[in-house]
């Protein structure tokens, strides 16, 4: 379903940066990011911030102290900072620079950290403290690094101190930023590696200015609000937006884990009216908030991503929200933001009946300008749209979700088989996506997710995807959550279903759990082929949203306990 929007910001050779220096223009002392500096002896918070004018001076300025330095348009240069106001201000004098941001979440750990700085090979290391020293201990890109940069105040051998670079920077009246070409390399932002190695996908300006465009209209964003910013790559939307980007005293590189207090905290400083956060996030949020009885007045719109927001969530979430408030799950991924929205509203009245029936995750409806397709599930790569077989709508038509538009990125930096793999070119520039997710179609043009491709399970009698199956036993009352996983080779795979129970479930009460677990595999017959049960103590997660399973370390535990 394809549609097409109504206007556009995205300009040939027009810099991202444009966006901000814009707002300083129109509106020079309006907040453009606050983040907690510290707590007096009474635990209460203090804020600092940059005003617009101030962010966009201070960008212009740092773009020129590393001008002189040394570092120049076309470099690639990991930014590796917690999201604060050098992480903001670095970013966008990057951009102005015309150096080519690395982003790639610290939480990943360090030996994905490590692969991914050995993939994209950095010419510049910007970084505080601690993120020099693990780059100078753990020999972080000795063969390619140019120039190394530390925000902190305390010196790194071999390592220049932003703070002096500051210091002899010529006056910014003297600068002007870099004019991109057409489609050329703006940023690398890294997939989170949740569901194999983690890829640099390849931004240009284009993609961020259509992303810039799909969120405005998608969910009526307008300047002036004020967006609480839990996740630091979707934090610099919030300035190109016109918002003011609120920082919550948080670890953002562990949203499980979050203080929920520290959230409402900012609430109570600051009249928020929009949120991002992971479900894992919201999770926290929600269980707290209910608790406690807490409302969110000032909220206009929560946006989820990263992982499906279950339906006991929204609906903790939405006793805390005003009626007209509502929480929107985009589906996507880092290659391609936003696909398809869907808000609570919707899930909560119709879909979410469905899916406990294991129809699938709604997703809703392709966003505007955004075309998305389903082919025939196939391994290989395609190398022509002409070569694909489109599903029918309906859950028959269980395939390869595909889409195509202006935000999707065209490339993974130096992952040519990858990008072979990803894309099917239609003509010789246009292309769609292969998003790595199956799913289906409906009458009504909504999407419906049924899980990764490389998740499902091919036994010698059927194929069964992971988020039907999963979906019936997730209802039991003492079930946390399941995972299926298929043991041997795809064919002949044997399919099991991991389960992890709620904390307060004794060992004594295994037995009747899978017990109940295999009567209810009876009743579905898209669960008939499950062959085995096992109780799985904690299962492992991906460290970027804490939601998506490690269903492939899964597989492997189970094949070993089948044994």
């Amino acid at each position: 379903m394809e549609r097409t929007p109504t206007t556009s910001l995205a300009r040939e050779g027009r810099n991202i940066s444009i966006t901000l220096s814009a707002r300083a223009a129109l509106y020079p002392l309006s907040h453009a990011v606050i983040y907690p500096h510290t707590r007096d002896h009474y635990g209460r918070v203090s804020y600092t911030h940059l005003t617009y004018a101030k962010l966009d001076a201070d960008s212009t300025r740092v773009a020129l102290a590393l001008q002189r330095y040394g570092v120049h348009a076309g470099q690639r240069t990991v930014l590796m900072l917690p999201p604060g106001l050098d992480f903001f201000t670095l970013t966008f004098a990057l951009f102005k620079l015309g150096a080519i941001p690395v982003l790639i979440d610290p939480g990943m750990g360090v030996k994905n950290l490590k692969q991914c700085l050995e993939q994209v090979e950095p010419q510049v290391f910007i970084g505080n403290l601690k993120a020099n020293l693990a780059r100078q201990i753990l020999g972080w890109c000795k063969g390619s690094l140019q120039h190394c940069v530390t925000t902190s105040r305390v010196g790194v051998l071999r390592t220049a101190r932003l703070q002096e670079l500051l210091f002899h920077a010529p006056s910014i009246f003297n600068f002007t930023p870099f004019v991109p070409a057409t489609n050329s390399l703006a940023a690398i932002l890294f997939t989170s590696g949740s569901t194999g190695p983690a890829k640099g996908t390849e931004y240009t300006h284009e993609n961020f200015y259509a992303q810039i465009e799909a969120l405005k209209e998608l969910y009526a964003i307008e300047p002036g609000e004020i967006d609480m910013c839990t996740f630091p790559l979707f934090a610099l939307f919030a300035p190109a937006l016109g918002m003011t980007a609120v920082i919550p005293d948080m670890d953002a590189s562990k949203p499980g884990q979050v203080n929920p207090e520290r959230i409402f905290e900012a609430f109570d400083n600051f009249h928020i009216s929009n949120m991002f956060g992971s479900p894992a996030l919201l999770r926290r949020v929600a269980t707290y908030g209910c608790r406690q009885g807490r409302k969110l007045p000032s909220l206009k719109r929560v946006i989820s991503a990263g992982a499906p927001v279950p339906a006991s969530i929204l609906r903790q979430m939405e006793s805390m929200l005003r009626p007209e408030c509502q929480v929107y799950t985009p589906y996507g991924a880092t290659e391609a933001l936003p696909v398809c929205s869907i808000g609570n509203h919707e899930i909560l009245t119709y879909t979410a009946a469905k899916t406990d029936m294991g129809a699938g995750i709604c997703v809703g409806t392709p966003v505007a300008g955004v075309d998305v397709r389903i082919i025939r599930i196939c391994d290989a790569a395609i190398d022509s749209w002409d070569d694909v077989e489109l599903m029918p709508a309906g859950e028959g038509g269980v395939g390869e979700i595909c889409v195509r538009g202006p935000q999707v990125t065209a490339a993974y930096y130096r992952r040519e088989h990858a990008t072979k793999n990803a894309k099917i070119y239609s003509g010789s520039s246009d292309f769609y996506h292969r998003m790595g997710d199956v799913g289906y179609m409906d009458e009504l043009g909504r999407v419906w997710f049924c899980g990764r491709k490389n998740h499902r399970v091919e036994t010698a009698e059927a194929t069964l995807f992971t988020i039907p199956c999963e979906a019936v036993f997730n209802l039991h009352p003492q079930v946390a959550r399941t995972a299926l996983v298929g043991c041997g080779d795809r064919g002949t795979q044997r399919a099991v279903l991991c389960v992890e129970l709620n904390p307060d479930v004794s060992v004594h009460q295994h037995s009747i759990v899978i017990a109940d677990l295999k009567a209810i595999q009876h009743q579905y017959p898209h669960t008939a082929e499950i062959s085995a049960f096992l109780i799985h103590p904690d299962f492992p997660v991906d460290v970027r949203h804490n939601a998506k399973i490690f269903r492939e370390h899964l597989a492997l535990w189970a094949q070993e306990r089948l044994k």
